[in-house]
């Protein structure tokens, strides 16, 4: 059904923390290895590399008795290694990289070589060794092997970080070229508007200077903050009362919002940005005007926004800056690092509408009011 553009309270709350914003998690390399995932991935790698080892080795007794062992010695390494370094994380974070890495490198070593030494002293000297293997050998041997698996593992995990920094760092860019761009022509038929109403309807042009205001304060806001759905409604609407009052009845908005949780927190700018190239793009060019459809939905820990305008009648050349583009993949990007694969942007055209639709997780979203 279609809804009037009402006026919204302000935005007075303070956004919550996103994840973009720096964390230890975010300026450190080492990720955090006391969470149940890690822990879990530890223990597969670490299977994966007793079936590795017990398949290279030389003896020639029971396999799967061989392997029971070399499960059993491997899994302890690896989960006393893990416990370690969840347990040096936060001090290691205080340190260099290099000196981060070096403590941890040696930590590794020194866990596998106090290890063997103890499945060696275990064992005791009754086969002469460990599993065939003189036990000054077995612990050489270990140290070797968690010597290269050990720099294996921090490299991978340091260029992974520098990898993940540099894709932030082009997202940031790609953030602030979004706040930065506020069309021109659009801040000087907002400021022709106000004009033409402080003459007929000062109040009305009261209310446009302060959407106006709401305007500019929330695009130059950091965008590393959160806000909540409400807020980006509202922010939302204060767009489409300036653009109906400059165009008229050339511009139509229906709202379809259902079961929506209004104070979960979102990346700020993810809907105004649609609704903005669905004007500018859907609505201005056609001599008719037309009607924005804006619908949001929440089912099942999943927030689904999408908006919808009329294609033009006759392809119109717009001036040239990739302006729709650019804030399509912002937004993709910015929901990617926020999400991970699970949020999606997507686009499709089909009977004479233009649709674009972002998903993405609110799995902690409390109780929809909307």
């Amino acid at each position: 059904m279609q809804q009037a553009v009402s006026k919204p309270n302000r935005m007075t709350g303070q956004g919550a923390r996103s994840p973009l914003a720096p964390t230890l998690g975010e300026t450190f390399f080492l990720p955090s290895f006391c969470g149940i995932r890690m822990v879990f991935a530890v223990v597969v790698v670490a299977q994966l590399l007793a079936f590795i080892l017990v398949l290279a080795s030389p003896w020639q007794g029971d396999k799967w008795s061989e392997l029971g062992l070399v499960s059993l010695f491997v899994q302890w390494v690896a989960l006393a290694s893990a416990a370690v370094l969840c347990v040096l994380r936060p001090w290691l974070a205080g340190l260099s990289a290099p000196a981060a890495a070096l403590v941890s490198y040696l930590s590794l070593l020194l866990v596998t070589v106090l290890l063997s030494v103890a499945a060696a002293q275990l064992t005791g000297p009754a086969d002469g060794g460990v599993g065939g293997v003189d036990h000054a050998d077995f612990v050489l041997r270990n140290l070797a092997i968690g010597a290269v698996l050990s720099g294996m593992v921090l490299r991978y995990f340091y260029v992974r970080h520098q990898w993940a920094q540099q894709v932030e760092a082009e997202a940031q860019a790609r953030i602030q070229a979004l706040q930065a761009r506020i069309h021109p022509h659009f801040l000087f038929n907002s400021l022709n508007t106000i004009a033409a109403l402080t003459v007929s309807n000062p109040a009305l042009a009261e209310e446009v200077v302060q959407d106006l205001a709401e305007l500019f304060r929330v695009t130059m806001r950091d965008m590393r903050e959160r806000v909540t759905l409400q807020q980006e409604l509202d922010f939302t609407r204060s767009y489409l009362r300036i653009e109906a009052q400059r165009l008229g009845g050339r511009l139509l908005v229906d709202w379809t919002l259902k079961n929506l949780p209004l104070q979960a927190h979102v990346p700020a700018l993810i809907l105004q940005p649609l609704v903005e190239n669905a004007v500018y793009h859907g609505i201005e060019p056609s001599a008719g005007g037309g009607r924005v459809h804006i619908l949001g939905t929440y089912n099942r820990g999943v927030l689904r926004l999408e908006v919808r305008n009329p294609l033009p009648a006759q392809p119109v050349r717009r001036r040239s800056g990739g302006g729709n583009r650019m804030a399509l993949d912002n937004i993709r990007e910015r929901l990617q690092l926020a999400f991970g694969p699970e949020a999606r942007l997507e686009m499709d055209q089909r009977e004479g509408l233009y649709r674009v639709r972002v998903l993405f997780p609110l799995p902690d979203a409390g109780e929809a009011v909307a």
